[in-house]
């Protein structure tokens, strides 16, 4: 399957630039490295276009053959690390979804500046425990996969104490996620307080995007800022990572305009107790 993503795309060829680079240092052609491997020499010229992925044992058979074994290991993480740019759900929660949610723990560990866009749900850092059991129970009616939402649940909420950590979270919300009623309407009655609560916090900022206002830029998808490296979105089928500059350039500019449209402090606080009144 083809990634969606044109971060994978673009990722995808500029591995085959670089083995273009060590065929080309080793002084051999396409077609005397095809010969020299028994292939054809399309399947070369697909590997270094960027058309086709590489399996390991084709990086390892091309350094070998350009006597190039020292970059095998670089190429074969590379290699894993485009792969993982565009995940279906039902690989990643393959093994449920405790492990789904223990896979995002590295990546989070070494975050020290954490940005959230969310036009219909409150996001994880932020989320009450009955929150998180409702949305997980959803996803494991909704895509068939193991029934472990209870031991997803205590790593999700592990993963949470890091908002006491020294990092910071600018979290920006349209004001309608303040109304789908996740849950029911107690789990959302104390979502909600708590989401009142999280933003007296020193590190955490909560930015609402009032729904009544003239915005020059509509609503996206949501989508989750780690530093200014990765960037993950959610997609209907499948989990995607965007770490290619000129993306996350985009992302990091989409999230500042959002940001400038959003209120704070006070009018935030007006807008989340208006949605708790809303559910009496």
């Amino acid at each position: 399957m083809e990634p969606a993503s044109s971060s994978a795309r673009e990722a995808r060829k500029a591995l085959g630039k670089r083995l273009a680079e060590i065929r080309n240092t080793a002084g051999l052609t396409k077609r005397a490295l095809s010969v020299n491997l028994g292939w054809h020499e399309s399947k070369a010229s697909r590997f270094e276009s960027g058309t086709r992925a590489p399996s390991e044992r084709d990086l390892r058979d091309w350094c070998r053959a350009c006597g190039a074994d020292s970059e095998v290991e670089d190429l074969v993480t590379t290699a894993r690390g485009i792969e993982g740019m565009y995940v279906e759900w039902r690989n990643m929660e393959g093994n449920g979804l405790k492990w789904a949610q223990e896979s995002t723990l590295p990546l989070w560990d070494r975050t020290q500046h954490f940005r959230f866009y969310s036009p219909w749900l409150i996001p994880g850092p932020v989320q009450t425990a009955s929150y998180i059991k409702a949305l997980l129970t959803s996803i494991r009616d909704r895509r068939g996969v193991i029934d472990d939402v209870d031991s997803a649940v205590e790593v999700r909420l592990e993963k949470q104490k890091i908002v006491y950590t020294p990092r910071t979270f600018a979290i920006l919300l349209e004001e309608s996620a303040l109304y789908h009623r996740v849950g029911g309407t107690e789990v959302m009655a104390g979502q909600l307080g708590y989401l009142l609560s999280a933003m007296a916090l020193p590190r955490v900022s909560v930015g609402i995007i009032p729904r009544i206002t003239n915005r020059p830029l509509m609503p996206v998808e949501g989508f989750f800022m780690f530093d200014d490296h990765t960037v993950k979105v959610e997609l209907v089928s499948a989990h995607l990572t965007v770490i290619q500059r000129h993306e996350l350039a985009m992302y990091a500019r989409t999230f500042g305009d959002l940001a400038d449209l959003a209120v704070y402090g006070s009018a935030a606080r007006e807008l989340i107790t208006a949605a708790i009144d809303s559910l009496e």
